[in-house]
């Protein structure tokens, strides 16, 4: 096999301050509970403080080192070709109050880096949907048309200003683009500046609602009136949003530019397989982003070739030079393009608030749902009419869970760095080789809904290809909707 060239990790956190923030213990109270600190968790949480709210956000591992942080974080209206979709099947207002709550978003993320001072790379760039064909050129044209019937700016070029072909690009001008994780880390500032609370290493595990909500953790009970639950995707809910979403991952490398180039804004191309493009930059200097198309979380069994893949497209591409870092990230999406957002069933979760299912758009989308959670929180009135409903039927289930797997024959075959899923019995195992050389069990049910993961040879994680829960390769959760590790077991043999 092939190996990437690049170094695991993410320009975005490597290149951000070291910012500790506690970890709680003990009992704790508040008005409003947060569990989560990526852009939706601290975008409710800096909005409710405003508002003057008492707020507690939880979050299990760093703040902006999750997967806001490893996010492409194109602030932008600009979500591919969406706006004539949503017309088209949601209708013009649903489509109007979606061009409306991105744009306000756009804005506040720009007010919100101002007010606060927060040193996160922001820059004001155009956005592009680029062209490979005669028949894109007609969905640029009729995007166009449709976005500016919704008051955004658009406009369509000959072509995109990237050193390769292309058949025509719809430009969105004015948008922006920043470092996830300083932002992140901004906003937890600002959060706790306005009188908030961030505790980062304290996941919550339980949720129980007696009069108020008691949220467990390792070592103590949060209590508080209202609960946002703010992670990935719901890690507890009344609604089931684990079938009509699809966990779906993307791989993404940085390069050094070759030669002082400079791409002139944020590119995305308009038909799959997709490749979408940026500038960046690390301590080291400028970078050129890519990612690369998307495919099922845990459902391909070597997903360190796409990074050679990606690696190769973008040398035929564009002007890059050595590739620097490498990693992988995930998204849910939904039937209708659209997330859900707010209070799924008052009757038997009151006062429990969610945010899941971005498509792949979670900055301005995420910023939007804190907005609005917060405003609903504190007057009880929903800004948007009935975008984002949680509760709405939005079509066929998406979802292609799968629990096929390659099982490997050869334990002892394994190199270090790798792993894989074995039978023993009636149960199946996740064997993994350390960098040692040491070989470790788990149970490979996915603690979520026992889904068995499969071993992803590039970030060296286990991931569910039912449901998108991943889990390091020791079995901690990186990110869920599981919230307990993988169970250890002993060695066959």
């Amino acid at each position: 096999m092939t190996e990437p060239s690049a170094k695991p990790g993410c320009c975005w956190p490597a290149s951000a301050p070291a910012i500790d923030f506690p970890r709680l213990s003990g009992r704790c109270e508040c008005e409003v509970a947060i569990i989560g600190a990526g852009i939706v968790g601290l975008s409710t949480a800096l909005a409710l403080c405003e508002a003057g709210k008492s707020v507690v956000v939880l979050e299990a591992r760093q703040v902006g080192r999750q997967v806001t942080g490893l996010s492409t974080a194109k602030v932008t209206t600009q979500h591919a070709l969406i706006y004539r979709d949503l017309i088209g099947k949601a209708g013009r207002a649903t489509a109007q109050a979606y061009a409306d709550a991105n744009r306000q978003a756009l804005q506040r993320i720009a007010d919100w880096v101002e007010q606060y001072a927060i040193d996160c790379d922001f820059q004001r760039r155009s956005a592009y949907v680029y062209s490979l064909s005669e028949e894109q050129d007609a969905a640029l044209v009729s995007e166009a048309e449709a976005a500016r019937s919704l008051g955004l700016e658009a406009r369509v070029l000959a072509r995109a200003p990237l050193p390769f072909p292309t058949s025509s690009a719809l430009e969105f001008p004015g948008q922006a683009q920043f470092n996830p994780a300083r932002y992140l880390l901004g906003l937890a500032q600002a959060v706790q500046a306005k009188g908030g609370r961030v505790f980062e290493g304290t996941r919550a595990t339980d949720f129980e609602h007696r009069e108020r909500w008691q949220i467990g953790f390792a070592g103590g009970v949060l209590s508080a009136d209202k609960l946002v639950i703010a992670t990935h995707m719901p890690v507890k809910t009344p609604v089931d949003y684990v079938s009509p979403t699809q966990p779906r991952c993307h791989v993404a490398i940085a390069f050094r530019p070759r030669a002082d180039e400079v791409l002139e804004g944020m590119f995305i191309a308009a038909a799959e397989p997709t490749h979408s493009i940026r500038m960046a930059q690390d301590e080291g200097g400028p970078l050129i982003l890519v990612l690369g198309p998307r495919f099922n979380t845990g459902q391909d069994a070597d997903v360190a070739q796409r990074f050679v893949e990606l690696e190769r497209w973008a040398r035929q591409h564009l002007p890059v030079a050595e590739a620097v870092w490498r990693w992988c990230n995930e998204d849910y999406d939904t039937p209708d393009r659209m997330a859900y957002v707010g209070e799924p069933d008052a009757q038997k979760a009151p006062g429990l608030y969610l945010a899941t299912g971005f498509s792949a758009w979670g900055i301005t989308n995420g910023t939007a749902s804190g907005l609005g959670l917060a405003q609903q929180i504190s007057t009880g009135q929903w800004p948007w009419g009935s975008l984002f409903d949680p509760r709405r039927d939005a079509g066929e289930d998406l979802n292609q869970s799968s629990d096929s797997h390659t099982l490997i024959d050869d334990v002892q075959a394994l190199q270090p760095g790798q792993g894989g899923v074995i039978s023993h019995g009636d149960d199946k195992l996740a064997i993994w080789r350390d960098d040692d050389g040491k070989l470790h069990a788990l149970s490979a049910e996915c603690t979520h809904m026992g889904c068995p993961v499969t071993w992803n040879n590039a970030d060296r994680t286990w991931d569910c290809p039912c449901h998108g829960s991943i889990f390091e390769a020791d079995g901690q959760v990186r990110h869920g909707p599981a919230c307990e590790p993988l169970a250890r077991r002993s060695m066959p043999g």
